[in-house]
């Protein structure tokens, strides 16, 4: 089971919420999903890796589309002036065709987000950095930030090799089975040049609830 289900919706109500909240009939829920994932993939296209995007929180009301951005980087996503917020605002208001308010906030310790982890160690690999120093280096960033454990595994044409492997890294405990530990985890995708892609998958044990 835990190789097989997503650790954050296996966790849903237990210490994890939806990322969407909303409620539209039958008719209605593939236009909402898809303006759901148009806006997330428009925030992620417009800051990248710039902006540290932790996760995208979007709740509906009527009249209003609240969305909240938790990013790494707040400055970078405001902009000068407020003009990157602004001009967010009205991309997002631009697919839902409603009044949006956009919150922003700033998460404190990026090294116990298992998508901005996953990000910068996609990152590093893309500038030719050897994945097993990234992903130690990154091991031992976030265990110092307080985590209880870490797993990051890697797969693809590591290192420009002729055929492809799987490597992993584990430090501290990852109970993926215990339904009951907050387990944060993220898949994120690196482009080697001459390699093609190169996957990394981050699971970070935070404790129990």
């Amino acid at each position: 089971m835990g190789q097989k289900v997503n650790p954050v919706s296996m966790r849903l109500q237990v210490n994890k919420d939806w990322r969407s909240k909303w409620f539209v009939g039958k008719n209605q829920y593939a236009k909402y999903l898809a303006d759901d994932l148009k806006v997330r993939k428009l925030i992620q296209d417009k800051f990248g890796s710039r902006g540290a995007i932790n996760k995208v929180d979007i709740e509906r009301s009527p009249n209003l589309v609240t969305v909240t951005i938790a990013t790494a980087k707040a400055g970078v996503v405001i902009g000068r002036g407020g003009q990157g917020a602004q001009e967010t605002k009205a991309a997002v208001e631009k697919v839902y065709g409603v009044p949006v308010r956009v919150n922003i906030e700033e998460v404190k310790k990026p090294d116990l987000y298992a998508k901005l982890v996953a990000e910068n160690i996609a990152h590093q690999i893309e500038r030719r950095m050897s994945f097993r120093r990234a992903i130690k280096s990154a091991s031992a960033a976030t265990m110092r930030a307080g985590a209880r454990g870490i797993r990051i595994e890697v797969s693809g044409r590591l290192n420009g090799a002729e055929m492809s492997r799987r490597e992993k890294e584990v430090m501290g405990s990852v109970p993926l089975h215990t339904i009951r530990a907050n387990i944060d985890y993220a898949a994120a995708r690196a482009l080697f040049p001459g390699a093609g892609i190169i996957g990394i998958k981050v699971w970070i044990y935070k404790g129990e609830n």
